[in-house]
């Protein structure tokens, strides 16, 4: 396992081996030492192609994440939006795929989504606060202001999610 910063602070990306055979694949999913945080809370999502995901977060009770993806292939996209940040409002963006062996470590204050990239994709989220429908946020993935190129036009979005606010709107309210 190797650890890559990013130019956001306190976001990283981790890099495994993937060992592969005849009989499958195995990866290292999760080492202490990357990731110095409490994580209490897991869960497995599945989206399949076109499938557009965020951007969420929590406010109330924020989270720190820790991503891998299980099968298939996502762009996984986080903003950020910790106040007094130098990167706030700003992007990130990464492909993660069984195959590329890549994690994502997303610190709390940061807005997240997925796009699914292949026909199923499943991810494995490790998280350090338990999930709060009451503290939940969502910022349009499509908002102008943060100019993130998604590679799609009309992705398959949630209720919510067409709802979501403008980053505008989120600063209004903060």
């Amino acid at each position: 396992m190797k650890k890559i910063k990013t130019k956001f602070k306190d976001l990283f990306v981790v890099n495994t081996r993937v060992f592969k055979d005849k009989r499958g694949w195995l990866k290292e999913e999760f080492k202490k030492k990357f990731i110095k945080k409490n994580l209490v809370f897991t869960l497995v999502s599945s989206s399949k192609k076109n499938v557009l995901r965020g951007l969420h977060m929590q406010k109330k009770k924020p989270q720190d994440k820790f991503l891998s993806v299980l099968k298939g292939k996502v762009l996984d996209v986080v903003v950020d939006l910790r106040k007094s940040s130098k990167t706030y409002g700003k992007h990130f963006k990464i492909i993660l795929s069984e195959k590329n062996g890549k994690h994502l470590f997303v610190p709390r204050g940061f807005a997240h989504g997925i796009l699914g990239l292949d026909k199923e994709n499943i991810l494995h989220y490790a998280c350090s606060n338990y999930r709060d429908s009451r503290s939940e946020v969502s910022i349009k993935w499509n908002d102008t202001d943060l100019k993130i190129n998604w590679g799609i036009k009309k992705p398959i979005i949630s209720k919510k999610d067409k709802f979501a606010q403008s980053l505008r709107e989120y600063k209004k309210i903060k």
